[in-house]
């Protein structure tokens, strides 16, 4: 590229979604988000990601807060930048695929509560499962992003995602993120797939990764380089580890370049230091483990994902055989190929990471086989990117017949029944939507807020879209 071409890098942050969900297991509270919400609106973000992923969850399930009112309270603050949230096609923000009724409203509901920006994916990139969110967010006139789940195997070359990527722009994509959600991609692939993207389609290219594997702010550089537009990083005291590159870091290389991002590194300080003092407090009582600190290059062996990882922590923790933590990265990518080398990402990479625990604590491979993993082999979550070996198949689900439709065309509309299920505890039209996702975790939600009095003011209701803006 010619050095008098000027083309600035955009940012995504991701400090109030990823990178704390990475780090420290989702566990920033709407109170710890608001206070600086505002003066990150001020600093010239592309993008705050703020919602989605394993957010919602986390606020009803751990945090006791309507995750919908996290969102309209951070729209509230930020009136400038874009909000964008992650959203996992037809499995929504759960971990089962729901009715296209389903996904529609929660689409229509996200957006008329402040997102802007949704960025769609599939853990198998199959394009069926993602065509209903996409056309949703255009009838809602929000942005949709399709996402590539980016991996590593023979079947995953060059060619697969150049022809992915051009199915993406078929079916309707704003833009495409490269979602490298393990910290798998390096440097100089980073600069071959991102110029092989842009020359063979004409949208805007975003690059999400992690920092696991440790060569995520150079994998930036040479994207960049090559012409990523937009890349998704993190303040420094959740940055790294297994969440993204620094912000200010990233910001301070390309200043002075044709890529300069234009954001004032000393208005960045200011936010530093109000997220320092919460990854100190994080550290201290353990909630930030030091194993998601560390850089580690075997995750391009065992291609991990960073959310993942700190779950796999809790996980065998709670199982008291933390000592079974290496055994169980290593069988991994064993489950993985039989199941068809499927990329590992939300809800794969828990379906994998599970069964593999599963089968390192049983001492025999598939003695014990979740219900998710029969899931994956019977095709209810979509095709998985090469055919699950008839061995394994006849293993986990016996004489079964496999699904080899679109899974969501077996479902019919659900709403209405959801509705009738939990209709004494609704406050807003949201709540059906929270019940659908997570019905036991929104029941107990649902009872803790009419314990404590809590309501939602039926007064701001906005009666044309049936949402609650601020």
């Amino acid at each position: 590229m010619s050095e008098n071409i000027v083309r600035p890098v955009k940012i995504m942050d991701t400090t109030l979604r990823d990178a704390h969900q990475s780090l420290i297991a989702t566990r920033m509270t709407t109170e710890e988000i608001l206070p600086i919400a505002s003066k990150m609106d001020q600093i010239g973000f592309h993008a705050m990601e703020v919602w989605g992923g394993a957010t919602f969850d986390a606020c009803l399930r751990f945090l006791n807060e309507d995750p919908w009112e996290r969102l309209r309270k951070i729209r509230k603050e930020v009136k400038n930048t874009k909000l964008q949230m992650l959203f996992r096609g037809q499995n929504i923000l759960g971990y089962r695929h729901y009715a296209d009724d389903v996904v529609e409203y929660f689409v229509q509901k996200s957006i008329a509560n402040g997102i802007d920006i949704i960025r769609i994916f599939d853990a198998l990139n199959d394009m069926r499962n993602l065509e209903t969110a996409v056309k949703a967010t255009h009838k809602e006139n929000g942005h949709a992003q399709v996402a590539i789940s980016y991996t590593l195997s023979d079947v995953h070359t060059l060619e697969y995602y150049v022809k992915l990527a051009k199915n993406i722009e078929n079916i309707g994509a704003h833009s495409i993120c490269i979602k490298d959600m393990a910290g798998l991609l390096v440097p100089y692939e980073a600069e071959r797939l991102v110029k092989a993207l842009k020359a063979n389609t004409n949208l805007p290219i975003q690059l999400h990764t992690h920092y696991t594997s440790g060569v995520a702010s150079m994998t930036y550089l040479k994207a960049v380089e090559a012409g990523c537009d937009i890349i998704d990083t993190a303040m420094s005291p959740l940055a790294m580890g297994t969440s993204q590159p620094a912000t200010e870091v990233l910001v301070e290389t390309f200043k002075g370049t044709p890529y300069d991002t234009g954001i004032n590194t000393e208005a960045l300080s200011e936010i530093t230091e109000y997220f320092r003092p919460m990854r100190e407090e994080a550290l201290a009582s353990g909630l930030m483990n030091t194993k998601v600190l560390a850089v580690d290059i075997n995750t391009l062996r065992y291609q991990v994902p960073g959310g993942m990882l700190s779950n796999l922590v809790s996980q065998l923790k709670q199982q008291h055989a933390e000592d079974k933590y290496y055994e169980v990265l290593q069988e991994i990518p064993k489950v993985r190929a039989d199941f068809g080398y499927l990329p590992l990402v939300t809800p794969t990479s828990q379906i994998v990471g599970t069964q593999a625990v599963l089968n390192v604590l049983a001492g025999e491979r598939y003695k014990m086989v979740s219900k998710e993993s029969k899931g994956i082999v019977r095709g209810e979550y979509g095709c998985t990117p090469v055919p699950i070996k008839e061995e394994i198949v006849k293993k986990i689900i016996g004489d079964e017949m496999p699904i080899t439709c679109r899974p969501a065309d077996l479902l019919t509309p659900e709403l209405d029944k959801l509705e009738k299920e939990m209709a004494i505890y609704k406050q807003q039209d949201e709540d059906i939507l929270s019940y659908a996702l997570f019905p036991q975790v929104a029941m107990d939600f649902f009872k803790y807020r009419e314990a404590q009095g809590k309501k939602v003011d039926p007064t701001i209701a906005d009666k044309k879209n049936k949402a609650y803006p601020v």
